[in-house]
């Protein structure tokens, strides 16, 4: 019987896994994909907002090049903690089902194994679902919910849908390596939120025509060689295009939340139901940590003000 398992190996998923060690419970944590598989589909050119210092685990030193570091310097950090602690991560172990033998007693079954744990810690972010757009021809091939790299639309009519940071760098990026970007924004500005160093950038690019960018729009229909979308007058516009990128944000998995019995509260952002000083949903054993617990504000919790997440709850179990 384990003291705890974690369900995620992301930056805060490691946090818990560490904390665990330290305080030595018979821990395992399971990622379903690589690790810190939500940072590694980043986009390849990302630079964090925060600085290296507050993406820190446990004052374990992140020295960066610059002050921000980049998604593959935030690679190498986390597994270096990851392979230096020596920490039981199963990577690859997609969780299955969860089974409640009783309080405290869970049992998990992943497609690998199965696992019986006191308590279960749920750390898997959202990154996985993105937030659809319900719109005709959104299941086209030539739709992505996930910006990588801006090579691949090269010499390609782009739109890009979203004023967000990762709306931005995309269409900063794939402009910069000869795509033909448009931007259709639900907005009447570039998000405020937008890292400042690039908020300008995208601004200037606009105002001299070399992105296009329409504000108060919304994507009507997706074909294959072309989009509409209603202007901000309410008029249908047409135009022209290769790819699109909807990058409309993403959210956790709220109906996993409810298959282990955590009450959300669905008239307020989904927020699910946790003990602030503990992070114990209303199901004794489960414990929540990381952006999943903003439900539906995935701005609200970010790696710098969440890893004290970890110290709380393995606390709490140890009590």
């Amino acid at each position: 019987m384990l003291d705890v398992l974690i369900i995620g190996a992301g930056p805060i998923g490691i946090a818990c896994a560490l904390e665990a060690k330290k305080n030595n419970l018979n821990y395992i944590a399971v990622e379903k994909g690589a690790l810190v598989n939500s940072l590694y589909n980043y986009p390849s050119n990302m630079t964090f907002f925060s600085t290296s210092e507050k993406l820190e685990i446990d004052e374990i030193p992140f020295i960066s090049n610059n002050s921000k570091p980049t998604k593959q310097e935030a690679l190498e950090y986390y597994r270096r903690v990851a392979t230096s602690n020596q920490l039981n991560i199963n990577l690859f172990e997609e969780v299955i089902e969860v089974v409640k033998k009783s309080d405290y007693h869970y049992q998990i079954v992943t497609n690998k194994q199965t696992y019986n744990t006191k308590n279960l810690i749920v750390s898997t972010g959202f990154y996985d679902i993105p937030n659809p757009l319900n719109i005709p021809g959104e299941d086209l091939p030539k739709v992505s919910h996930y910006y990588r790299d801006p090579h691949y639309y090269s010499m390609q009519k782009l739109v890009v849908v979203g004023a967000s940071n990762s709306s931005v760098d995309a269409a900063l990026e794939t402009y910069r390596k000869g795509a033909d970007v448009t931007m259709i924004v639900r907005g009447e500005q570039i998000g405020e939120r937008v890292k400042y160093w690039v908020r300008p950038d995208i601004i200037n690019r606009i105002k001299e025509g070399s992105i296009k960018a329409y504000f108060n729009a919304e994507l009507n229909q997706i074909f294959e060689d072309k989009v509409t979308f209603k202007d901000e007058n309410g008029k249908i516009q047409t135009l022209e295009n290769d790819f699109v990128l909807a990058l409309t944000g993403y959210q956790p998995n709220f109906s996993f939340l409810e298959k282990l019995g955590i009450e959300i509260n669905k008239q307020q952002k989904y927020i699910p139901t946790y003990n602030e000083e503990t992070m114990e949903t209303n199901q004794k054993g489960i414990y929540l940590a990381g952006v999943i617990c903003g439900g539906l504000e995935t701005h609200k919790w970010f790696i710098e003000n969440s890893i004290i997440h970890a110290e709380k709850i393995i606390k709490a179990i140890k009590s």
